[in-house]
């Protein structure tokens, strides 16, 4: 199982139920006569693609069996054999996750009748319902379907019949989710660990036979990692574009455009926005206009056969979001714009020749064009196998935390507009004024890993506190937090959510907010405050976001007490080095945020909010700080590289820790690490000693 399937959320898993109806309940002897398996795609069950079949086992069904399924000989007398029947199946599940209720039974059987018939079997990686039932609740009596069902209010129709208990299976383990997250399991790997945790019924497994959950560890101990192109992910679509684009008047003629496009070497020609967005003609419009009418196509407006809207990108974002949306659409070329939404470019498929597109590069549009949570969870779920792919080929740490970062906006932004359409559903109409979305902290640096949790709030044009617009955008928060949280983007446990009334506000009170904030003098005063001033708009009016970090910085550069109360949290910053270098571990990890980028991220917003640096990225703020001579060239250049290099340690522990289903933290085990390694870090760390006398240095 790659470690796309085992990162995805538990609500949307493309799975197989599975259950059998069988002639015993001896493992060794037992032979199937009914098989019913039920697909769950991207979390929602498939009924249309069940299947139900009855298999003639070879031998009578012996009536207590018949008394349980009420299967007789008769029934299954002109069945196919069983081996016709699991054939069948195993073409149905192939790599894919199998659940089931008590699914070690039917494994067990299934392996034993593939011995029989001569058939391969390969063990699959399963969940069982009866221990995800007792990891969610232990007080139940029992762990019976019919147990769970009950407390779960799911009912359970067409008992003891192979398809009835596999559609009731999938219904339980649904409902199951939920109360799973409650408990911080959220993804099949996590799942798969704590159900091995439970030792007597991993006992009882052994004992009759069945086969026990995999070891998420075990199974990946040589787990083939699929190679991807990285320069998709490494580059950005203004390194590639075509720039400026090439604009021409509605009315110029299909000739006169054939000859430009020759004469300029390009393959398309953009059209000004006229009230219905930007155009575009291209080579194959214009030979389906000559094709179609010959020599009368050549003194024809090419505002005739243009095609509008233009399809866009952002310049700024990485390339494999052109590659995906190109893929999605099915065309060749792309407008390219800045954050105003003016056209500055172009990006044609001749751009991208040299990217050899996968599916990974889909994962944006994936993203974007999710059409519910499930969707985009699903979506989501590629993150992790992204980003080992790219760490394997050694791709900047930088640039893989950019691309989390932006697909964290992309997955807010999409909340987002599930949000909206929910609310108009509920009768509350469209939003009341226009509005921004912002993602804060490492989200908005450019710098999340997968460790990350919600950072948002929201600006809205004007409206007071507990005013009508304040209370549409509560519910518009509330509604944001909680998909991101069922995909895997955990609540903020220090409460940084636009669903909080103090996260959200108009241009007005955020303006009011940021006075009262320059004036506190303790630290304890401005927990999270800091993490503001990297805000960045995923949906919405990016100009009130733009408006509100300008004042936010002009505001901060001014307030001398405000940055230094900032500062004051870097006075007891100790790097967690110990004698002779030695990591200062607790239960064996060092905690690589608060013990080594904490104080190179908050130092570098600090010195950008004092000298005015609008900036949000970590390397960016210290840069620019350096190119401004307003500090030692080898100190700065000494912070850039450590950050690249902790974010490299961390993100790779994080994958380790995935693959284990394990919590991905920001805590990391450095006795694991090679030789070389360790010295790299140490180097980091031992870098970062005097970075509150730097910062004091440099403020002033």
């Amino acid at each position: 199982m790659t470690l796309r399937t085992r990162a995805v959320p538990l609500i949307a898993v493309d799975a197989i139920v599975v259950d059998l109806e069988t002639t015993g309940l001896d493992t060794k002897t037992a032979r199937i006569v009914e098989i019913g398996a039920v697909p769950l795609v991207k979390g929602k069950i498939d009924e249309t693609n069940a299947v139900s079949m009855r298999v003639n086992p070879g031998e009578p069904i012996p009536p207590e069996a018949t008394a349980i399924h009420n299967i007789r000989d008769a029934d299954v007398a002109n069945a196919p054999a069983v081996a016709d029947g699991l054939m069948q199946l195993l073409a149905l599940t192939g790599d894919r996750l199998v659940i089931g209720h008590s699914i070690g039974f039917d494994l067990a059987i299934i392996r034993a009748e593939c011995k029989r018939a001569g058939l391969a079997y390969r063990k699959p990686r399963i969940l069982d319902t009866r221990l995800l039932g007792q990891i969610a609740n232990s007080s139940l009596p029992d762990f019976s379907m019919d147990m769970i069902g009950e407390w779960l209010g799911v009912p359970i129709e067409n008992r003891h019949s192979a398809l009835g208990d596999a559609l009731a299976t999938a219904r339980l383990y649904l409902a199951l989710a939920p109360y799973l997250r409650e408990r911080k399991i959220l993804t099949v790997a996590e799942a798969e660990a704590t159900c091995g945790q439970l030792s007597d019924a991993m006992e009882s497994h052994r004992i009759a036979g069945w086969e026990e959950p995999s070891s998420p560890i075990a199974a990946d101990a040589e787990r083939p990692l699929a190679r991807i192109d990285s320069y998709p992910y490494r580059h950005l679509i203004s390194e590639t574009m075509s720039s400026p684009p090439l604009m021409v008047p509605a009315a110029t003629s299909i000739l006169d455009a054939t000859r430009m496009m020759a004469e300029k070497r390009v393959s398309s020609l953009f059209l000004g926005d006229d009230g219905d967005g930007y155009g575009i003609v291209t080579e194959r419009d214009v030979l389906r206009a000559i094709a179609d009418r010959a020599d009368d196509a050549l003194p024809m407006p090419v505002g005739g056969i243009a095609s509008r809207p233009l399809e866009t990108v952002p310049q700024d974002v990485h390339l494999y979001r052109a590659v995906g949306r190109m893929d999605r659409l099915k065309i060749r070329h792309l407008g390219v714009v800045d954050d105003d939404e003016r056209l500055v470019g172009a990006l044609s498929a001749r751009d991208l020749l040299r990217l050899r597109a996968t599916g990974a590069v889909s994962l944006g549009d994936a993203i974007d064009e999710a059409e519910d949570t499930a969707d985009l969870a699903a979506a989501w779920a590629h993150l992790p196998a992204i980003a080992e792919a790219m760490l394997a080929e050694d791709v900047d740490a930088r640039n893989i935390s950019g691309v989390i970062s932006r697909e964290l906006g992309a997955a807010t932004r999409r909340a987002t507009i599930f949000a909206e359409q929910r609310l108009a559903k509920d009768g509350l109409g469209p939003p009341p004024v226009p509005y921004a979305v912002l993602v804060l902290g490492s989200g908005g640096r450019g710098e999340s890993l997968l460790a990350l949790d919600q950072d948002n709030a929201i600006v809205f044009a004007e409206g007071k506190p507990d005013g009508p617009e304040d209370r549409y955008f509560a519910k518009l928060g509330e509604l944001i937090a909680d998909d991101l949280n069922t995909i895997g983007v955990p609540y903020c446990k220090g409460g940084v959510m636009a669903k909080n009334a103090e996260w959200r506000g108009s241009l007005e009170t955020w303006r009011q907010r940021l006075a009262d904030w320059m004036r506190r003098s303790r630290p304890e005063d401005l927990l999270s405050v800091d993490i503001f001033f990297d805000l960045r708009a995923v949906h919405g009016d990016a100009g009130l976001a733009e408006t509100l970090l300008r004042e936010a910085y002009e505001q901060g550069s001014k307030a001398l007490a405000f940055v230094k109360v900032l500062a004051a949290g870097n006075a007891e910053f100790q790097a967690p080095l110990g004698l002779f270098g030695r990591f200062r571990t607790q239960e064996g990890r060092v905690d690589l945020k608060l013990g080594g980028l904490f104080p190179i991220v908050s130092s570098a917003r600090i010195l950008a909010i004092r000298h005015n640096i609008p900036r949000r990225a970590t390397p960016d703020r210290l840069a620019e700080i350096r190119d401004r001579d307003l500090g030692s060239d080898a100190d700065l250049t000494r912070l850039i590289d450590a950050h690249k290099v902790l974010l490299k340690r961390i993100l790779s522990q994080q994958i380790v820790d995935l693959h284990a289903g394990i919590s991905p933290s920001n805590r990391i085990e450095p006795q694991v690490l090679s030789k070389a390694e360790k010295s790299e870090l140490r180097d980091a760390l031992s870098s970062l000693s005097h970075v509150d006398s730097l910062v004091r240095d440099l403020m002033f």
